[in-house]
């Protein structure tokens, strides 16, 4: 029997526990509840557990018919939903306002649960299996949180592995691909200072709305004609405050941009750096105003190294089938803190499809929904990759 077949056996109780989380979401490093549940269920199954790494973290550890290897793999999934309001009327619907399980935490919480019902049912494997739940994915870097708390040191996993959800791929469908899988997350802001004035009488006043508009068109530059036509790189300006909507003749004194910059190279990420903070300071100065560039890394790209990203192919395809596999996925410019633990072992970060975005209802949309029917399969394809990791016969 499969992982897969055992774990089909599980689908209504794990659906129902994945419905349970998606009502109640929990932002990054308030997750007491989902860690509640999480804890629970592994408490109920005889599997050791350690709570409270990187704040709300949770870490199963489950051995194996034999640890002659001395080897172990980790498994990682997220559990944090997002600052948004739910606009669905199904009766899981987020119970609270202002939160929601919009990119499909709740699912990978819930599959990571559902692996360690098979590996501790089984322990077909030979060494240890980490399950990893991770808190603050969304923004709030809670892989490194986890790192930080010595994970790596207190749970040696020699090899990682994730799986996120995606809408745009059919439902069952395995995706991976080695080298870049996501994007560096790096956050912009930008400072103004001019001099306020009347609006009738601009020529007293060194208006920081104007300056702000040069930097803007000028920034759409930046990739067009500083980046490689064969590499990939985006700068987005997404919010700008300045000045009060009531008062039509008063010209403010400052203003400030928000943006980000996504990258998937290092030498693309300090060079974008570079130009911008050059820029943004010789726009300002050619205007009479002063500006300043706070360049934030938020998360590193997520890079799969190779051997791991075929190892989660074959994988892949002996459970689906090479029909239902993409070994080429298209990197995206989203970002994602599995990047750090990227950084620190050699894993590989996959795609599940779930479809829906035929549909318009992609990830971090109002109406978004993890599809349950892909659970057995998600679940076993994790079950999987640690059996087939810590092989009992070599």
């Amino acid at each position: 029997m499969t992982p897969v077949d055992y774990l089909r056996r599980e689908h209504a109780e794990l659906t129902s526990l994945r419905r349970d989380l998606h009502a109640h979401p929990e932002l990054g490093f308030e997750e007491h509840r989902t860690a509640q549940i999480v804890t629970g269920e592994l408490d109920r199954l005889g599997v050791e557990y350690h709570a409270g790494v990187g704040k709300t973290g949770v870490v199963a550890v489950i051995r194996g018919q034999r640890d002659d290897s001395g080897r172990s793999v980790g498994l990682r999934a997220d559990m944090d939903a997002l600052p948004m309001h739910e606009e669905n009327d199904f009766p899981h619907a987020s119970l609270f306002e202002g939160r929601m399980h919009g990119c499909g935490h709740d699912g990978h919480t819930t599959m990571l649960l559902g692996t360690a019902r098979y590996l501790a049912a089984t322990r077909r494997f030979d060494g240890t299996a980490y399950l990893i739940f991770q808190p603050g994915e969304e923004g709030y870097a809670g892989g490194k949180a986890m790192l930080d708390d010595g994970l790596f040191e207190r749970f040696p996993a020699d090899e990682i592995y994730a799986l996120h959800n995606w809408p745009a791929l059919p439902p069952g469908t395995i995706a991976v691909r080695p080298g870049p899988m996501m994007a560096a997350a790096d956050r912009i802001e930008i400072h103004i200072e001019g001099r306020g004035g009347h609006g009738a009488h601009p020529h007293m006043a060194v208006d920081p709305v104007l300056v702000a508009g040069h930097i803007i068109t000028a920034a759409q530059s930046i990739v067009a004609r500083n980046v490689s036509p064969i590499d990939t790189a985006v700068v987005s300006l997404c919010a700008m405050h300045a000045g009060n909507l009531v008062a039509m003749s008063v010209i403010p004194r400052e203003a400030r941009l928000v943006g980000t910059v996504r990258t998937f190279r290092p030498q693309t990420q300090d060079a974008i750096e570079a130009r911008l903070t050059e820029m943004v300071h010789s726009i300002a100065a050619a205007f009479g105003a002063r500006a300043t560039l706070k360049y934030e890394r938020v998360y590193p790209a997520t890079i799969n190294s190779a051997r791991e990203a075929e190892f989660a192919a074959r994988i892949a395809d002996s459970l689906v089938g090479p029909d239902n596999v993409v070994r080429d996925l298209e990197p995206s410019m989203g970002s994602e803190d599995f990047s750090f633990m990227l950084q620190r072992r050699p894993g590989a970060y996959a795609r599940l499809g779930q479809g829906g975005a035929e549909g318009g209802c992609f990830l971090h949309n109002s109406r978004y929904d993890f599809n349950d029917d892909v659970i057995p399969v998600g679940a076993g394809y994790l079950a999987a990759l640690a059996e087939a990791a810590l092989p009992l016969e070599r």
